[in-house]
């Protein structure tokens, strides 16, 4: 039986992983859009949709767990500036993972993570923000 063995460990230590998922984090709440594995991309969730239920109060509390696990204070500004505000109505099912085919060196399956509802891009604003690998 497996109960309870939710976590995938990446193949990688404790610090590494914890590490990993943090700048992950750091970068999709920065860019909106990340492109990653996909088993990389299900843990994202896991860590990145608790972060934003968090931004939707804005409490010292909350502020000061939000930089306890992120540590970048310009990204928990955007969180409880931003994108708090943009999901207050939105009950959870804050990041959408599209599939993205395979990768060209070792065929890993690839995704894309997104923010949901993000703002769409200007047609006079035609310069798109490049996807961050990570």
């Amino acid at each position: 039986m497996r109960h309870r063995l939710g976590l995938r460990k990446l193949n990688r230590t404790s610090s590494h992983r914890l590490a990993m998922l943090r700048n992950m984090t750091v970068s999709l709440l920065r860019h909106e859009v990340i492109r990653t594995t996909l088993p990389k991309a299900k843990e994202l969730r896991r860590v990145a949709e608790p972060l934003l239920t968090l931004g939707k109060t804005s409490s010292l509390a909350n502020r000061r767990l939000a930089f306890d696990r992120l540590r970048d204070r310009e990204i928990v500004t955007k969180l409880f500036g931003e994108l708090g505000p943009r999901y207050a109505k939105r009950n959870g099912g804050y990041l959408r993972i599209l599939k993205y085919g395979f990768r060209k060196g070792d065929n890993a399956p690839m995704a894309l993570v997104e923010l949901m509802d993000r703002p769409e891009l200007r047609e006079d604003n035609k310069q798109e923000a490049p996807l961050k690998a990570a």
